[in-house]
């Protein structure tokens, strides 16, 4: 029998990628809640683990080994995930606040933003050095150091400030590093000096006296200047002065102080404590809201003030999903004490580490070993999860059963009740009116004069004045989403549908919209649509187009579709074709390749995180711009690749201009990740079809081994624009949309004189007989 999908009951939002989310998202997909909408905000898709991050900085791990993939774990779990910037929480309309997109509603939350290093109350701090946290900004800083290390003549002067844990092994790992990277490329790694700073009289406060010798002494041996007693009262370029009256001369300065909750949470009116860290009862919730729980750094204990130590997140997150649960399902929740004594295994730099609990210790090589072991296998469980815990990304987490329901007031057990009987069809299957309206109520259409019934002056339908000398241009698409976030599917949906309009070389009029959604309770339903719809428009105002309505209806699946409209000179003389291109001409392609192959791949579970991110921005970027350079430069063959491919739109302009084509394989853009992807065989359900065509590629059997070949058909989503241009023109076009941010805009071909009417798409790579792009 056929299952079908929980309707959406009640909304779970995580907000922040730390450890006890990260172990949360994993019982989640190995114990999914049906009727619970589970959605992950993250600014950052790579989390590190901060166990591991030490190694990572000396070189014993490379950058995969010590991150989770948010937005992979998130698939694994049937989690949404946004990757967004949280900057607060609006607890009155239980929505948390983004930047730059739509508030997400929640009915429980939960707070995993870590802590930073409080450097306001330092002069000059937030002005000279960076923070090791977050991460992502000190691992970007930490790249660039190495480079100037390793470029470097001469004294290089770096400062850690902060001698717990975190400070002295991070101090042991960077030297470590520094001095092995000084030494490969010919420099005297005793150039380097290092300096430790402890407000403290003694260093790792925390851990026992035979530890704190311990490492004083490996400090000493590895000449790193240790300043205790010496708290840091201001900082300048170059330099930072102590509260003992020293001043330490420097080239780099890394804070690793006491650490604070996101400044945003002073507005949140949660309790805080002095460092504005959410004040939470043993159930992990904050005291001031039960619907809000907070968990890692940014929790504060109060009966048992913890140490920011990754130890507590990640032990806090078995606990925090047990009562995520408990609080949906209206059952009694459970407390957490944390441990009072608690292993600490803190490297020094070397592929060695010291191992310390309460008045134990012991050190060696073997200690790295056992951590080493320890962290890689902690790690394991998010990379490897069982492929029949793996729930599918529909943003729901678990199917319609028996078990657990979720307890609702009579009002919305009526409406859940509704959403799972049998779905009508016809026009029983619209969404309702009361939902439609909530949905538009905050969409704001660009405003155009011959717009004369729209959107927000509804009639049966709308009616566009046709300015005087201009024809029409029509255009639609549609399709099922493919991420799960409905705000970001909305922009790329548009930024897709517009595609074709921009490669006309016509402006975009009016759009009328047309939406599937899936059933649900109606403010998660009217939650959707004003999340989908409010990206869409926005790309759709920034392109001069007024949405003026649509149609919306019920179905198994998101998806969304644009029909638009747009001018052109009615006597088309700046009209783009496929049929334009010149024998001579160069082909240029604006945007990368691989999106067809990347999303397969996503929705397989086999892609990274990071690259779905850069192919997500590349669907985002649109053409309009492009296309404007392009008719600056004399274009007059042009098409959007979209579903067929590279080949397949080149196949048309080719058979349109009655014209052969070269395309270098070597040249073609392609996005990150792609290559793997296709490489590894992730391909597109279109990919098949789309490689009909090979017959008409000369040399296609011959060219078939290269690893950009089967990109060649890889079916593009909001993709860029495949256009023929002067040569004597194209440097300059290269150039300008370059600098317009179409950084990967390159020529890939040259078009021909007819030679083959069969095969006119002749391939060519470096080496081979026919490689360049000469005619």
């Amino acid at each position: 029998m056929n299952s079908v999908h929980a309707p959406v009951l009640r909304d779970i939002v995580l907000v922040g990628g730390g450890h006890s989310h990260a172990v949360a998202l994993r019982m989640f997909a190995m114990k999914p809640l049906p009727g619970v909408r589970l959605t992950l905000i993250a600014s950052d898709t790579d989390t590190p683990y901060s166990g591991m991050l030490p190694g990572y900085v000396a070189g014993h791990y490379a950058f995969d080994e010590v991150h989770i993939d948010l937005r992979r774990l998130a698939v694994q779990a049937g989690a949404r995930y946004f990757r967004a910037e949280a900057v607060g929480i609006d607890r009155t309309a239980r929505t948390v606040i983004c930047r730059g997109r739509p508030p997400v509603p929640y009915d429980v939350l939960s707070l995993n933003v870590g802590a930073t290093p409080r450097l306001a109350a330092i002069e000059g701090a937030e002005d000279h050095g960076v923070a090791v946290k977050p991460i992502r900004r000190f691992d970007h800083h930490w790249q660039g150091l190495l480079q100037r290390a390793r470029a470097h003549d001469g004294r290089l002067r770096l400062a850690v400030v902060g001698a717990g844990a975190g400070g002295v092994e991070l101090t042991l790992a960077m030297q470590y590093r520094l001095r092995h990277e000084r030494q490969k490329t010919g420099r005297d790694a005793e150039d380097l000096e290092f300096h430790l700073c402890s407000a403290d009289p003694q260093i790792l406060p925390t851990h026992n006296r035979a530890v704190q010798d311990i490492f004083a002494r490996t400090l000493e041996q590895r000449g790193v200047q240790l300043h205790v007693n010496a708290r840091v009262i201001q900082a300048e370029a170059g330099a930072i002065s102590l509260s003992s009256g020293g001043r330490i001369e420097t080239d780099e300065v890394i804070w690793v102080t006491a650490a604070g909750g996101p400044a945003w949470l002073r507005d949140t009116g949660l309790a805080l404590d002095e460092r504005d860290c959410i004040r939470v009862r043993p159930t992990l919730q904050s005291e001031s809201d039960p619907t809000i729980f907070a968990a890692g750094d940014c929790a504060a204990w109060e009966a048992f003030p913890l140490e920011k130590a990754g130890v507590f997140a990640v032990r806090m997150g078995k606990p925090l999903f047990q009562n995520l649960r408990r609080t949906v399902l209206a059952q009694p929740l459970i407390s957490w004490q944390p441990q009072k004594r608690w292993l600490a295994l803190i490297g020094t730099g070397d592929a060695h580490a010291v191992a310390s609990r309460a008045s134990w210790h012991a050190s060696g090589a073997w200690i790295w070993r056992w951590k080493d072991h320890i962290d890689r296998r902690f790690m394991q469980q998010f990379e490897h999860l069982p492929t029949d815990m793996s729930v599918p990304a529909s943003g729901i987490s678990g199917r319609v059963t028996r078990r657990k329901q979720i307890p609702l007031p009579p009002e919305e057990q009526n409406q859940a009740t509704s959403a799972l009987a049998m779905r009508c069809g016809g026009c029983g299957a619209k969404v309702g009116a009361t939902v439609l309206e909530r949905a538009l109520a905050a969409i704001v259409p660009h405003q155009r004069p011959e717009v004369v019934i729209g959107l927000h002056a509804p009639d049966d339908a709308a009616v566009v004045q046709v300015p005087p000398g201009k024809a029409m241009v029509h255009t639609v698409d549609f399709f099922r989403d493919f991420i799960d976030d409905p705000w970001l599917f909305g922009r790329i949906a548009a930024n897709h549908a517009l595609g074709d309009i921009f490669a006309m070389g016509a402006q975009p009029a009016s759009a009328t919209a047309i939406v599937t959604v899936p059933p649900g309770l109606d403010s998660k339903v009217a939650e959707t649509l004003q999340q989908m719809l409010t990206g869409a428009v926005d790309v759709l105002n920034a392109a001069g187009c007024t949405l003026v309505g649509g149609h919306t209806g019920e179905g198994a699946e998101l998806a969304l579709g644009f029909a638009v409209n747009g001018w052109v000179d009615e006597t088309l003389t700046h009209v783009l074709t496929k049929g334009g291109l010149q024998p001579g001409e160069l082909l240029v392609l604006t945007k990368p390749l691989g999106t067809g192959t990347l999303l397969a791949a996503h929705a397989q579970g086999h892609a990274r995180g990071r690259w779905i991110d850069a192919a997500l921005e590349s669907m985002q970027q649109s053409n309009q711009v492009a296309a404007r350079i392009l008719r600056e430069h004399g274009v007059k063959a042009c098409t959007d690749l979209t579903g067929f491919g590279l080949a397949g739109h080149l196949l048309e302009m080719t058979r349109a201009s009655g014209a052969d084509a070269t395309v270098e394989l070597d040249a073609l853009p392609l996005l990150t990740g792609a290559a793997e992807t296709v490489a590894a065989g992730r391909l597109s359900s279109l990919q098949h079809a789309n490689a009909r065509i090979r017959s008409a590629l000369h040399d296609a059997e011959i060219m078939s081994g290269h690893p950009a070949y089967p990109l060649l058909f890889d079916p593009q989503t909001a993709g860029g624009l495949l256009c023929s241009v002067a040569a004597s023109r194209v440097e300059a076009m290269i150039v300008a949309l370059q600098s317009a941010g179409y950084e990967s805009a390159a020529v890939v071909g040259r078009v021909l004189t007819r030679r083959d009417r069969l095969a006119p798409i002749h391939l060519v790579a470096q080496g081979s007989a026919a490689s360049g792009l000469v005619e």
